[in-house]
C-alpha cells in the first residue's frame, strides 16, 4: 500500500465552458478537490510497523447546477450539472489490542527486554497518509470560455486586452476533442493521441489552462491518475490559478504524484501546497510537514526524511506550537528500524522531553540498549537511569543490573536494587542467583562502611593514584554520597590515563544526585564516543528534573 491509504476517487461531471474566460467552481457547490473531508485517526499494524492514517468518512455529496450563456464554436452551453461520486470505502482490516486510539502502544512490545543487543523492527512505526479522495465533496473543473475564433485572430492588441488568447490551431484541435470526450461512453484511452497533440500545441497561458482543465477532467472520468496529473500540471503551469486556490491545486498534484509513486514530483507539489498555506478543517500544516518526511521514508531516504522532520519539529517549537507525539513515534520508529544514528538519539531526547512518561522512558532506554553492544560499565550507567525513571520492570532487567553492578563491588547499590525487585514482585525470593547476590551484598556492606573513611583519605592525598581516586568516586556514588563522588570524579579528570567519558558520565550522574542539574547538563554534553547516547539520556533526565518533572522509579 502506498502512503495514500485510500484510492483517489474520480469525479464524474461534464465540462462546462463558462463565458467569463476564467476557471472556477460553480457558486454553491462543494469545495473542489480535497476539501471538507471528515476524518478519523485510526491505527493498524503490519508485520513490523503500525501505521496511522486518515480515513475519509462516507458522506452525501451535493449536486449543483450552474447556468451560463451559450458560447460559440459549438462548445457546450446551457446547464452543466456537476456530479460527484462517493470515495471508495476503506478496505477492512484487523486490529488487535493496542491498535485503537487512546490505547498507547510503546516500543516495549518490540524491544522486549534489555538483554537483547540487536535491534528488532519497531512496532510503533506510524505512517501518516493524507489520502483525501479527489472526489471528496468536490466538483469537476469548469473549463474557460473561448472567444470568437475570428476575434481571437485579430492583431489589434488593445481590443484583445483582457480577453482569452487562443490560436486557431489550438481551437481546431480542442473543439473536436472536447466533443469526443463529452460523448456518452467516450473511450479516453483511444483519444490519447489527440490529447497529446493538444498538449503539444498549447502555448499561451489561456491554452495551457483550457487544455489542463479538459485533460484533468478526462483523466478523472477514466480513473487515469497519470492523465489527471498531466492536466493539473498544465493548470499550474498556466499561471492562471487563483492565488487562494494554488495551495489546493498543488495539494491535488501531490496526491496524484504520490499515488503514482513519482516521489520527486510529490515532494515538489506538497512543498508548494505548504508554501501556499493549504489547510482544511481536518488537515493542518503540521500534517503536511510530516507527510513531506513520509515521502523521503517511502523512497528509503530515511536520513533526509528525519532531517526534514527535525526541522519541522524545531520550527513548531520556535513558534511555541506543540509537537504531536505521533511525529516522535514515527521518527523514532524509522530511525530505530533503520539504525539512523545519531538522529535516533536526538529524536528520542526530544520525545521524552515533551512526553516524559515512564513508558516512554523505558522505551528510550531499551532502544538505546538494543542499538549498542554496551559492556558492563556502560550498561551499568544506562540501567541506573532505567531505575531512576521506573524502567526496571522485568526479572531480566534486574538480573542484568545485578550482574553489571556486582554485589562484591557495589554491595549497597545491589542490596537496594534487589529489595526493590522483591517489593515490586518482578523477582521471586526463590530465585537462587538473586538470593545469593543479596547475601553477598549484605555481607560486604559492613566491611565497605568500615573501609570508606580510609578510602576517602587515600583518594584525597596528593599522591593518590588514578585507580584509588576513581574507586572512591564509584564507591561514594553507589552509597548516594554524591558530593564526595563528584569531587573524586573531577579530580580524576585531571589525571593521566583516565577514561574521560566514563568519568564525565558519572560526574554528571553525581551532579544530578546533588540537584545541580545545569552543571550536570554541561558535564554530560562533553561526553562523546559510545557513551554519547547514555549521556544524552541522562542529560534529558536532568532537564526534566530541572523543570520540576516527576518521572521516578525510586
Amino acid at each position: 500500500m502506498s502512503l495514500s491509504s485510500l484510492k483517489i476517487g474520480a469525479v464524474s461531471a461534464r465540462v462546462h465552458v463558462a463565458p467569463s474566460g476564467a476557471m472556477a467552481v460553480a457558486a454553491g457547490t462543494p469545495n473542489y478537490v480535497g476539501g471538507g473531508g471528515c476524518f478519523r485517526h485510526l491505527c493498524t499494524r503490519t508485520q513490523h510497523e503500525q501505521r496511522a492514517f486518515f480515513h475519509i468518512s462516507n458522506r452525501a455529496h451535493r449536486r449543483a447546477d450552474r447556468h451560463s450563456k451559450a458560447v460559440q464554436h459549438g462548445l457546450p452551453s446551457g446547464n452543466c450539472k456537476l456530479r460527484a461520486t462517493r470515495p471508495k470505502a476503506a478496505q477492512p482490516f484487523t486490529r488487535s489490542r493496542g491498535d485503537f486510539p487512546g490505547t498507547e502502544r510503546s516500543l516495549e512490545d518490540e524491544l522486549t527486554n534489555l538483554s537483547s543487543t540487536r535491534p528488532s523492527r519497531a512496532g510503533l512505526a506510524r505512517s501518516l497518509a493524507l489520502a483525501i479522495a479527489l472526489a471528496s465533496g468536490g466538483a469537476m473543473l469548469i473549463a474557460p470560455a473561448f472567444t470568437d475564433a475570428a476575434q481571437a485572430q485579430k492583431k489589434d492588441k488593445k481590443k484583445q486586452e483582457g480577453k482569452a488568447q487562443y490560436s486557431k490551431e489550438f481551437l481546431d484541435a480542442y473543439k473536436p476533442l472536447e466533443t469526443a470526450l463529452a460523448a456518452p461512453g467516450a473511450d479516453v484511452g483511444a483519444l490519447k493521441p489527440q490529447i497529446m497533440a493538444l498538449v503539444a500545441i498549447a502555448a499561451s497561458a489561456d491554452e495551457l489552462q483550457a487544455a489542463g482543465g479538459l485533460i484533468y477532467n478526462a483523466g478523472a472520468n477514466a480513473k487515469d491518475m497519470a492523465l489527471q496529473l498531466q492536466g493539473m500540471e498544465l493548470l499550474l503551469a498556466s499561471g492562471k490559478v487563483a492565488p487562494d486556490q494554488l495551495g489546493r491545486y498543488n495539494f491535488t498534484a501531490y496526491q496524484l504524484a504520490n499515488e503514482l509513486k513519482n516521489f520527486t514530483k510529490a515532494r515538489q507539489y506538497l512543498q508548494a501546497a505548504i508554501d501556499n498555506n493549504f489547510t482544511t478543517e481536518r488537515i493542518s500544516t503540521a500534517d503536511l510537514e510530516i507527510t513531506m518526511a513520509e515521502i523521503d521514508f517511502a523512497e528509503g531516504k530515511h536520513a533526509a526524511g528525519l532531517d526534514y522532520l527535525g526541522r519541522a519539529i524545531a520550527h513548531r517549537k520556535a513558534n511555541g506550537q506543540p509537537v504531536d507525539i505521533s511525529w516522535y513515534r514515527r521518527g523514532v520508529a524509522v530511525a530505530y528500524s533503520n539504525q539512523v544514528i545519531p538522529q535516533v538519539y536526538d529524536l528520542v531526547v526530544q520525545w521524552i522531553g515533551d512526553y516524559p512518561t515512564a513508558n516512554n522512558w523505558r522505551d528510550a532506554v531499551n532502544l538505546t540498549r538494543n542499538l549498542n553492544d554496551f559492556a558492563g560499565p556502560e550498561a551499568l550507567d544506562l540501567l541506573r537511569l532505567a531505575r531512576k525513571v521506573g524502567g526496571l520492570r522485568d526479572k531480566q532487567d534486574y538480573i542484568l543490573y545485578i550482574e553489571a553492578a556486582d554485589p562484591r563491588r557495589l554491595p549497597k547499590e545491589v542490596k537496594d536494587l534487589i529489595e526493590q525487585a522483591y517489593a515490586s514482585g518482578a523477582v521471586s525470593k526463590d530465585d537462587i542467583f538473586v538470593a545469593d547476590s543479596l547475601t553477598t551484598a549484605n555481607g560486604r556492606i559492613k566491611t565497605d562502611l568500615a573501609e570508606l573513611p580510609a578510602l576517602e583519605r587515600d583518594a584525597n592525598a596528593a599522591s593518590a593514584g588514578l585507580r584509588t581516586v576513581f574507586a572512591a568516586g564509584d564507591a561514594f556514588l553507589s552509597y548516594g554520597e554524591y558530593a564526595k563522588a563528584a569531587a573524586f570524579y573531577e579530580k580524576s579528570l585531571g589525571m593521566a590515563g583516565v577514561e574521560r567519558n566514563t568519568a564525565l558520565t558519572r560526574l554528571g550522574i553525581a551532579q544530578i544526585g546533588m540537584g545541580n542539574f545545569a552543571a550536570a547538563q554541561a558535564t554530560l554534553a562533553k561526553v562523546d564516543g559510545p557513551r554519547s547516547p547514555i549521556a544524552k539520556l541522562w542529560s534529558a533526565y536532568a532537564a526534566e528534573k530541572a523543570a520540576g518533572g516527576t518521572t521516578s522509579g525510586t
